[in-house]
């Protein structure tokens, strides 16, 4: 018997109450949602839907399985037995009193009750009695994994262990100020943009473009002082500070003044917004932020930086070892859209680079593992045949099983089998590798623990079939 799933609920199920929701259900949580708007089943629905989209082609493992997700009118029994409630509703502080305040006493005492807030601090929020902390996060919240603590070291401390078993990272403040950190940077950038737009120097458009063809990038993965420790060259950054400190005082910015909220500057932002985007629906603009944060965070999950350490290392923890018809199953994952090609379906390249997934984790299996290699000693690919049987799309599960066909002395003959979730058997993948000492880059044998292991793999797996294994290209396949 499986155990039991941990529950959290979703007080406001707006963006943000709908991207918190997405977030625990697919890491294996049962999600309850409250919220007295009669929309918001499809609102958070369409949110799920994106989310199921785009959070497992982060991975190159199987999430867990999907939680339970349900919709109630009454909030205490959407509470009832729930580890982690968020608050999402408007911020208003006096809402937020009378919610945060039931939710205090209807919750149970284990519970961790956060808000989404992202200017109000705790003290503010608990001044009639609530128990809540800041957990404010960043839309989509299904893909950003930052989360800013702020509250009491014990509340945090046990909210911050829950976050990272979803895959977030949770940033403790060390004292609460208000909008705290992420919030008050990002407003010296809009009122900037505000008065760029309001005096004509530029548009909406022009300046996203500033934002996302420079130093929109370089944040990404080193954010601000990273960056400007490099611009300060072998000197580090004494020498960029005193090169670029005295701009500091000179009229650059309008930091300090805020523009007019006036019907015409309104007009006139929304208007060039219009302009730049309005050609797409906001579901559509959706998809492709979340195709784009994919694409850059499985880029930074290579190298572990920034977003993409936080993958990789929530990955690590997602569990293994199944098997399929005796076979190890050596990749579990969904297959994200920048593995497709202009028909559609899956680009032969990432068939193979599929298999050279599987092919790391069975030399894993067999203990040629990081380590090993790192030692000096690894498997190259010397040859590769590929039988393309059925299409694969974006959004499809894709399971490969191993079978080591032989593993005697220096070689390692592997057949790989891709298969979808329906149980089609999409392509097959026949490799075969050459032991090699990194050193000297010449075929040598194994270490007799990884040479012992692939050989008792070869025999568990030599009495099964292995059709398609041998063929050559343009080989004509058999008929009944």
């Amino acid at each position: 018997m499986s155990a039991p799933r941990n529950k959290a609920a979703i007080i406001g199920g707006g963006v943000i109450g709908g991207g918190w929701a997405a977030r625990f259900l697919l890491n294996g949580w049962d999600v309850a949602v409250f919220d007295p708007d009669p929309e918001a089943q499809r609102k958070i629905s369409e949110v799920i839907g994106n989310a199921r989209r785009a959070l497992p082609a982060l991975y190159d493992r199987a999430m867990p399985e999907e939680g339970v997700l349900t919709f109630h009118d009454d909030m205490a029994e959407a509470v009832s037995g729930t580890l982690w409630v968020q608050e999402s509703v408007p911020e208003r502080l006096d809402l937020k009193h009378k919610v945060l305040g039931a939710l205090s006493d209807m919750a149970p005492q284990e519970a961790v009750i956060g808000s989404s807030t992202s200017g109000f601090k705790p003290s503010e929020l608990n001044e009639q009695g609530a128990r809540a902390v800041v957990a404010h996060p960043f839309n989509p919240v299904y893909l950003l994994p930052l989360v800013e603590l702020v509250g009491e070291p014990d509340r945090t401390e046990k909210a911050a262990g829950i976050l990272r078993s979803i895959g977030m990272y949770p940033l403790t403040l060390r004292k609460e100020i208000d909008a705290h950190i992420a919030d008050r940077l990002l407003e010296a950038v809009w009122r900037e943009s505000l008065w760029l737009v309001k005096d004509g120097v530029a548009t909406t458009e022009e300046i996203d473009d500033a934002i996302r063809m420079a130093f929109g990038i370089r944040w990404a993965q080193m954010g601000l002082f990273e960056t400007y420790r490099i611009a300060g060259g072998e000197a580090g950054m004494k020498h960029f500070m005193a090169q670029f400190g005295p701009c500091l005082s000179w009229p650059w910015t309008k930091l300090i003044d805020v523009p007019e909220f006036t019907d015409e500057l309104v007009d006139l932002i929304a208007g060039q917004s219009d302009d730049q985007s309005g050609h797409m629906s906001i579901r559509e603009l959706e998809r492709l932020r979340d195709d784009n944060i994919v694409g850059m965070v499985r880029s930074l999950k290579r190298t572990g930086s920034g977003a993409g350490g936080v993958v990789k290392e929530h990955e690590a923890a997602l569990p293994e070892g199944e098997t399929k018809d005796g076979l190890p199953v050596t990749v579990r994952r969904q297959v994200p859209t920048s593995w497709t090609d202009y028909n559609g379906h899956m680009n032969e390249t990432h068939y193979l680079e599929a298999a050279s997934l599987a092919t790391d984790n069975l030399m894993a299996l067999v203990g040629a593992d990081a380590q090993y290699v790192a030692s000096g000693k690894s498997y190259f690919t010397v040859e590769t045949h590929i039988r393309y049987l059925d299409e694969v799309h974006a959004g499809d599960q894709l399971l490969i099983t191993t079978q080591v066909l032989s593993g005697e002395g220096k070689r390692m003959h592997l057949f790989h089998r891709l298969w979808r979730k329906d149980g089609t058997l999409a392509a097959t993948v026949e490799k075969m590798l050459l032991h090699t000492d990194l050193k000297t880059r010449r075929a040598c044998p194994p270490d007799e623990l990884v040479a012992q292991a692939l050989a008792d793999m070869a025999a568990s797996h030599s009495g099964k079939t292995a059709e398609g294994a041998a063929r050559y290209v343009g080989q004509p396949r058999e008929t009944a």
